[in-house]
């Protein structure tokens, strides 16, 4: 069964040195959605924009989401299901409910839901990341029924941790994967 990789970049996009930009270079099998408005996001906007990428799938897809992609995905499955949906990898997921973790733009994407995810998921998470707090993203990948992986001290896990092609991320990503399929 071949795996496509549904690339999610949070707010600004994914950068030229963003490892999901050396994913989407190296996997032949990734598609990346791109939004109207990086800057200035709009839920619902950036929900439908999700929703017509995946209704274009005919493989078995992993969500590959970073930072305020994390509560994308969230807030697409409360509305939405889709079948060749089979998993969510999901990076340094932002705190969309805390002022002084994340910037106001986002705060359209709050309430962060808060319920068991219809499908399997990871938590990626670093213990000095600006965006949310370690606890708090342990207690989502509880909530959200996810595993739950520590990389250590690697910030935002974005460009500015300099991660490249993020090997680490590729090992989670297939020991994910070999759990799911």
């Amino acid at each position: 069964m071949e795996t496509n990789l549904l690339i999610l970049p949070g707010l600004g996009d994914s950068g030229e040195k963003h490892w999901q930009t050396f994913w989407h270079k190296k996997f032949k099998n990734s598609i990346r959605v791109v939004q109207d408005n990086w800057d200035e996001p709009v839920r619902e906007d950036w929900i439908a924009r999700l929703n017509e990428n995946i209704l274009k799938l005919t493989k078995p897809t992993i969500l590959v989401a970073h930072s305020l992609a994390v509560s994308l995905v969230l807030h697409w499955a409360e509305k939405y299901n889709n079948q060749n949906i089979i998993g969510a990898f999901l990076v340094a997921p932002a705190d969309v409910d805390s002022p002084q973790h994340t910037p106001e733009c986002i705060r359209n994407f709050s309430p962060m839901p808060i319920y068991k995810l219809p499908f399997p998921s990871v938590v990626v998470a670093s213990e000095n990341d600006p965006y949310a707090s370690f606890e708090r993203k342990q207690y989502f990948a509880e909530k959200w029924g996810s595993d739950f992986v520590n990389v250590g001290q690697q910030g935002h896990i974005n460009s500015d941790s300099d991660l490249k092609y993020w090997e680490e991320g590729q090992i989670i990503l297939r020991d994910f994967l070999s759990k799911i399929k």
